[in-house]
C-alpha cells in the first residue's frame, strides 16, 4: 500500500493518544474495520498509548463497535458531547429539554431532514421515518420510536438532523450554521447529516478533555480525520492526518497527509507509531 505522508512524522514514539474519525477515515467505504485493527489497539494499550474512537455517533454504538477492546481504550462520541475512557464515563454535555425541542420544532417547520435526537442512552426518531432504520442503524444501535416528540424530556447531549436528499451540506452552509451558529457548536457530517451540539463542544475539546484526563500534553496526541467535523479535532493536536480520501479543502486543517480509508490509512501510521515503540503485529 502506498505511503502518501506530506512530510516525514519523526516523533512518533512521543505519542500517547491516537484519535481517528470513524466514517470515511478508519473505516473502509464498505464500512469495515482494517484487518486486525482491535490488535492494534491492544498493543497501543500495552505500550501506553491510548487509541480513541472519535466520531459523531453515540457511544453505546461505539462500545458495540469495539466490544472486545472498549476497556482499553476511550470513545469520544456525540462529536464530543459524552467521553468513555476504558470504560469510565468522564464527560458528558447535555442539551437542556426546552432548547432540543426548539431545534425539533425548526427542522420541523424547515421541512428538509428529520430530527434524529440523540440521547445517551438511545437515539429517538418519529415513527414516520422508520422506512429509514435500515440506515439509521449502521449508526444508532438503540432507536426508540414514537409517535411524538411532544412528551420526550430524555437526556440529549446531540441533537442531528438527518437528510434523506443527501443536501445536507448546502441546508448547513445556507441556513442552520448562521441561524443555530451563535448559539451552539453547528457542524456538517457529509451529505446526510447535520449536527448540533452545546457551545464549544466538539472533538477539539473532546480531545482536550481526553488528554487533560490522561496527563497528556496535545503536542504528544494524533488525530486523523475527514470531513469538517474533524477540524477542530485537527488543529487541537500536533500530530494531525488527513486521509487520501478527504476533500481537498480539508489538507489546511492538518500537517500530514495519509493513505485513504480504503487503503487502511490510519492503521498505516498506527504501525509506524508501534514500530517506533519497538512492537511489530
Amino acid at each position: 500500500m502506498p505511503q502518501l505522508l506530506t512530510m516525514q512524522d519523526d516523533d512518533l514514539a512521543s505519542i500517547k493518544v491516537i484519535a481517528s474519525d470513524m466514517d470515511c477515515t478508519l473505516l473502509a467505504d464498505d464500512g469495515s474495520m482494517p484487518p486486525r485493527m482491535f490488535d492494534r489497539i491492544r498493543a497501543l494499550d500495552e505500550v501506553g498509548v491510548t487509541f480513541c474512537a472519535a466520531s459523531g455517533r453515540p457511544s453505546y454504538t461505539l462500545r458495540e463497535m469495539f466490544a472486545e477492546v472498549a476497556d482499553r481504550m476511550a470513545l469520544l462520541s456525540d462529536n464530543g458531547a459524552a467521553i468513555y475512557c476504558r470504560g469510565e464515563l468522564i464527560f458528558k454535555d447535555l442539551i437542556d429539554v426546552p432548547t432540543y425541542h426548539e431545534l425539533i420544532d425548526f427542522t420541523a417547520a424547515d421541512g428538509r431532514g428529520f430530527a434524529t435526537v440523540c440521547g445517551i442512552d438511545s437515539c429517538f426518531v418519529l415513527k414516520r421515518y422508520e422506512d429509514w432504520d435500515p440506515t439509521l442503524r449502521t449508526f444508532y444501535k438503540r432507536i426508540t420510536y414514537l409517535d411524538s416528540f411532544d412528551d420526550l424530556t430524555a437526556d440529549v447531549n446531540k441533537y442531528t438532523v438527518f437528510f434523506p436528499d443527501n443536501d445536507g451540506e448546502e441546508v448547513y452552509a445556507s441556513t442552520y450554521r448562521d441561524v443555530w451558529g451563535e448559539r451552539f457548536s453547528v457542524t456538517n457530517a457529509g451529505k446526510q447529516w447535520i449536527d448540533v451540539m452545546n457551545k464549544h463542544v466538539d472533538k477539539g475539546q473532546g480531545m482536550a478533555h481526553l488528554c487533560e484526563r490522561l496527563g497528556v500534553d496535545l503536542a504528544d496526541a494524533m488525530a486523523f480525520g475527514d470531513t469538517y467535523n474533524d477540524v477542530q479535532m485537527l488543529e487541537t493536536v500536533r500530530h494531525s492526518y488527513v486521509v487520501a480520501n478527504a476533500e481537498e479543502h480539508m489538507h489546511a486543517h492538518a500537517r500530514f497527509l495519509a493513505p485513504s480509508n480504503n487503503d487502511c490509512g490510519v492503521a498505516q501510521v498506527i504501525d509506524a507509531v508501534l514500530a517506533a515503540h519497538g512492537v511489530t503485529l
